[in-house]
């Protein structure tokens, strides 16, 4: 027998076609807690990240985050964004497709940043980086 405060499984749930529908505090959870690459610290720690700036649409399958460096020349930037972009692909389903973006505004070279974050070869290369998955994971 089931203990009583267990939620029953609906039939949705069990059937593995149905897909789960992703929400933004998923996303802001699967993000939340990845390590500034300068500070011993997370980004949700240094307001790099937060839940308002993160969109979804799950019938889109749809992703866009927005994160602000911690300084308008923040070296770390283009890293930051490949860490973000590099956890969301190895955590949600194939069919999202992600815009990972600094926040308007909030970095001195926010278009060439933005121009590196949607390069898929150095997202692919970025997959394969082994420091970089340390820092993700």
């Amino acid at each position: 027998d089931k203990p009583i405060w267990e939620r029953p499984v609906t039939a949705g749930e069990e059937d593995e076609q149905v897909p789960d529908s992703i929400d933004v505090r998923e996303i802001f959870d699967l993000i939340r807690s990845i390590n500034d690459p300068e500070h011993p610290l997370t980004l949700e720690e240094l307001n790099v990240v937060e839940q308002v700036r993160v969109q979804v649409s799950d019938p889109e399958s749809t992703v866009a985050v927005a994160f602000t460096p911690t300084i308008p020349h923040c070296s770390m930037a283009t890293l930051i964004g490949l860490s973000i972009k590099v956890k969301l692909l190895r955590s949600l389903p194939q069919r999202f497709k992600m815009d990972v973006h600094i926040t308007p505004g909030t970095h001195a070279s926010e278009h060439a940043v933005n121009k590196q974050l949607a390069d898929k070869e150095r997202v692919a290369a970025a997959l394969k980086n082994t420091h970089l998955l340390e820092v993700v994971n």
